[in-house]
């Protein structure tokens, strides 16, 4: 119910935090399960939530194990449909806690539902494919000796921007991976190595491969024009936006580096602090304003205020 609740807030705000959205297979977004998403990492939280998002299906998600140490945020990640998968780096007396989260998705393919699992692992900020790891093709090799009839989707998502809030992305979706296209019966470690190849093969295809700092690299990859009709037409809502929204956004960012220290996490931070406070600022906004003038329309700022962020974003500076 809460995950349903948060997934329509999440596509209503959708077009704030991220200002174009481009998809080369849309239709994928209504694929049934037993799937799995075979993502690509380069920016945390955002990278699972975007695509939640997206989906008309319920996505279960696979998170690093030591998220789930904290009982709290266990139960609150559970309600978010995560599941942990732990890395020898964070215990190897917890690796034999990813059997039972394989057992969970192998569970859910067999109700044709949909698991995302970041292919490389770990989250680096960065324009660039990282080598997989092993776990995805252990999940679907697993699921296909169970007699799951499990389709791959390689997906992968590239931002304008790892430090700047509404962002251009651009979200490919590869070619299905089938266990016909896998010898999965062959031995487990050369099974292993031919869905990895077959997975990078369809990654390598989409990820982007942009060195930091090549400011004309990024341009030719992710800007995109805007009309000049659309940029004055929007100029006055956007001043509105940005003036009456700062404060919100630097206390939100402060909050987020002061509570979370750890790199690569800007962006969840900031969405996931904006997702709790935005609209307790526009419910004070409202409150104010009525107070001010004593009049009913003030609350008509509940859909004035996200108009005016949406302006902004539209007009704002695209790229580092």
């Amino acid at each position: 119910m809460l995950y349903s609740f948060v997934k329509i807030i999440a596509r209503l705000a959708l077009p704030i935090y991220c200002r174009n959205l481009a998809i080369n297979r849309k239709e994928l977004l209504k694929h049934k399960g037993p799937l799995l998403l075979a993502v690509n990492h380069p920016n945390s939280f955002l990278d699972a939530i975007i695509l939640c998002t997206l989906f008309d299906g319920t996505v279960y998600s696979l998170a690093r194990g030591d998220a789930f140490k904290n009982k709290l945020a266990a139960k609150i990640l559970s309600l978010f449909k995560m599941f942990p998968v732990y890395r020898v780096s964070e215990g190897v007396e917890n690796m034999e806690e990813n059997y039972k989260t394989f057992d969970l998705c192998k569970n859910i393919f067999k109700q044709n539902g949909i698991v995302l699992i970041f292919s490389e692992g770990r989250c680096i900020n960065e324009w660039h494919l990282r080598p997989l790891k092993k776990g995805t093709a252990r999940l679907a090799i697993s699921s296909w000796e169970d007699g799951i009839d499990l389709k791959v989707l390689p997906v992968a998502i590239n931002y304008s921007s790892f430090k700047r809030f509404g962002k251009n992305i651009k979200l490919f979706f590869g070619d299905v991976i089938t266990k016909e296209d896998i010898d999965y019966k062959d031995t487990h470690g050369n099974a292993i190595k031919q869905f990895n190849e077959i997975l990078k093969l369809q990654l390598s295809q989409h990820v982007f491969e942009i060195k930091n700092g090549d400011k004309e690299a990024l341009h030719k990859a992710f800007y995109v024009n805007q009309p000049a009709a659309k940029k004055i037409l929007l100029f006055i809502p956007a001043a509105i936006g940005l003036l009456v929204h700062a404060p919100l956004y630097y206390f939100t960012r402060w909050l987020g580096d002061f509570l979370i220290k750890e790199e690569g996490h800007g962006d969840s931070k900031l969405i996931a602090f904006f997702f709790i406070f935005y609209p307790v600022f526009l419910i004070i906004v409202s409150v104010i304003l009525y107070l001010l003038t004593h009049n009913w329309f003030s609350f008509i700022s509940l859909l004035v205020l996200p108009f005016t962020a949406w302006a902004f974003v539209q007009l704002k500076k695209q790229l580092d």
